[in-house]
């Protein structure tokens, strides 16, 4: 045996998916191998090069990838693979291969892949498996975020690939010529040959080109005369990726999918690499590219528009709500910088002073999945006295031109105004922490309401230190005002939890929505309200988002974990439900006719009353709030 190649095969063997191999497959794959050595700092590939036919694993030391800022997504070390997704998306790398110590590391190429590697059951399934494999986590925020989008990409290979429910088939009598004509009528890269609805073959664009117009065959000769045959078949619940691997394993572009996956069962759709690489681009991190390179607010609305797509096909794939509210407000954050760049264009002169754009509200809690009206703000950093008035109205300009093409995109202009073009909610930070004083201060119903709003806020643009420094402020005020709290904690139980005595859904007496249910104010609000009432009090500064301050909560008081727990959940469904009504109505789906749910939803919207109630009770009894009711 070749000494280097059992050195190879005995370090492999340690490691999925080697270990799951037989012996004669990784022998062959061990003797196949490329060693490479790379010294510290030197690089295995880089961004921009065209994707090798080869994937890696790490024999000894470190590989770190990087993005082209220098900044470092993951970190592999021995037994890690990586370039596999490269390998399968093929065109350019998008990241650096870096030695970050001495390094030793295997290179396999594709050919062994598909001969040895997807031919094997269980190693192919943990290659299906490895496309959900987290990046690792970082701390900052722009890691953080792109690891969310890191998270769409996985999510997008395990999800049930989108394909053709129409497929167009023809006998095996059909002859090439009248194949084509089909073809070209229907517009389609394939046709299936059948026989009683059951995929016999099939011919593509390719077989017309390598076979026809080459000569091989004539155009008369019947369809069975150039078609693949047998065809692979796959069930109706493909992945993306187990479609990807097939497809390579195969070298094909095209599968059948039937009833049970067999030939043997009705045919049901096609899937072609082309539908592979369309749901790859509709992905977040595409979406993401997209307004990077778009030029206009028009353009911008076309995306969020097919945003809306990509949050209808989480839905259907039961991907967690949590997961899909971070990665729409990552998106609604990137075509609001977007926006801000226009913006910044237009204006005559630069910024007279440094400023940061805060989106407030939902968006600011990272909740916010449907197209609702925008709620915004601006703080600009504190200037003489002289030049108060021309700075702020050098932003009060600049948001006019924002809040404009956010409407355009699709976001409502606010009708209450609590937006940064009004001159209320674009100010300097003493002016800011000065709200806020009088706001906590005076913790009156309105100023109340402004809290809960104003309180719920996220740096979307500019210097984030201007928002540390609100951030501090509030927390100041707060402590040297601890009443203020049992004021909001009396604020956060005017909905109680919306039952009857009957036991019944409380509905709106009247107005524009009479007899429906408001379940943002009703059901959603109530936990807001409560989460953000329960972290102020423990001075944590930096979650805004709902479920994360539950599970902050449940860190911070074990003794309530239970509560939390069911408040969490609660929030969830809540967060889920409202979705799925606004994108079934075409609405923000706030209001619900209750005539039209089913009694599973109703027991669902009941259940999440209960830890409206658990909530409520513990706050009562936190801030001694019967003395105040």
């Amino acid at each position: 045996m070749n000494t280097i190649a059992a050195r190879i095969y005995d370090y492999l063997k340690a490691y999925p998916p080697f270990n799951l191999l037989n012996p004669e497959q990784l022998m062959a794959i061990s003797t196949a191998v490329d060693v490479i050595y790379l010294e510290d700092q030197h690089y295995l590939f880089e961004i921009g090069q065209p994707v090798a036919n080869h994937f890696y694993v790490v024999r000894d030391g470190a590989i770190g990838l990087f993005r082209k800022d220098n900044t470092l997504v993951d970190e592999c070390d021995e037994g890690d693979i990586f370039g596999l997704r490269a390998l399968l998306r093929k065109g350019d790398y998008k990241l650096n291969a870096k030695a970050i110590e001495e390094s030793i590391v295997y290179s396999i190429s594709s050919e062994l892949l598909e001969s040895y590697i997807t031919t094997n059951t269980n190693a192919s399934q943990f290659l299906m498996a490895s496309f959900a494999s987290n990046t690792k986590a970082r701390n900052s925020e722009d890691d953080d975020f792109m690891e969310t989008l890191s998270r769409s990409s996985e999510y997008t290979y395990l999800q049930t690939a989108d394909y053709s429910k129409n497929p167009v088939t023809c006998t095996l009598e059909t002859t090439v010529k009248e194949a084509a004509n089909i073809m070209t009528e229907k517009h389609v890269g394939s046709i299936v040959i059948a026989k009683d609805n059951k995929p016999i073959g099939i011919i593509t664009d390719k077989d017309l080109r390598t076979k026809i117009a080459t000569g091989r065959f004539e155009i008369q000769d019947k369809v069975s005369t150039i078609m693949s045959s047998p065809v692979i078949t796959y069930p109706e619940t493909i992945t993306v990726a187990e479609a990807q691997i097939a497809m390579l394993k195969h070298r094909i572009t095209h599968l059948c999918i039937t009833k049970d996956g067999t030939d043997h069962s009705d045919l049901t759709g096609i899937l072609s690499e082309h539908d592979i690489i369309v749901l790859r681009e509709n992905n977040a991190s595409a979406l993401i590219k997209e307004i990077k390179r778009s030029h206009s607010a028009n353009e911008l609305k076309g995306i969020r528009q097919r945003t809306e797509l990509l949050l209808k096909r989480y839905l259907e794939q039961d991907i967690p709500i949590d997961f899909m509210s971070k990665l729409i407000s990552a998106i609604n954050d990137a075509i609001t910088q977007r926006i801000i760049g226009f913006a910044l264009d237009k204006m005559e002169q630069k910024p007279p002073t440094a400023f940061a754009w805060l989106a407030i509200g939902s968006q600011g809690r990272q909740e916010q999945l449907l197209m609702t009206d925008q709620d915004n703000a601006l703080v600009f950093e504190d200037v003489s006295k002289e030049y108060y008035e021309a700075t702020k109205s050098y932003f009060l300009t600049l948001s006019e031109y924002i809040n404009s093409d956010l409407e355009t995109v699709g976001f409502e202009l606010c009708p209450a105004q609590m937006m940064s073009n009004n001159a209320k909610w674009c100010n300097s930070v003493s002016d800011w922490s000065q709200q806020f004083k009088r706001w906590i201060t005076t913790p009156d119903q309105d100023n109340l309401m402004l809290c809960t709003i104003f309180f719920d806020y996220e740096h979307v643009y500019g210097d984030k230190s201007l928002v540390e420094q609100l951030s501090e402020h509030i927390f100041n005020h707060i402590e040297s005002h601890d009443i203020f709290l049992n004021y909001l904690g009396r604020n956060a139980l005017q909905n109680p939890p919306p039952l009857s005595f009957f036991r019944q859904f409380l509905v709106e007496a009247d107005g524009e929505h009479k007899d429906q249910f408001d379940i943002k104010a009703r059901a959603m609000m109530p936990l807001v309200d409560a989460a953000r009432l329960l972290i102020l009090s423990h001075n944590i500064k930096s979650i805004n988002n709902t479920i994360e301050r539950y599970e902050k909560l449940v860190e911070l008081e074990p003794q309530n974990k239970d509560t939390y727990q069911f408040c969490m959940e609660a929030y969830k469904n809540l967060l889920r439900f409202r979705t799925e009504q606004g994108l079934t109505n075409n609405d923000s789906g706030r209001f619900i006719d209750l005539e039209s749910l089913s009694k599973g939803n109703r027991l669902r919207l009941k259940r999440s009353f209960k830890a409206v109630k658990a909530v409520q009770d513990l706050i009562k009894t936190r801030f001694n709030l019967s003395q105040l009711m």
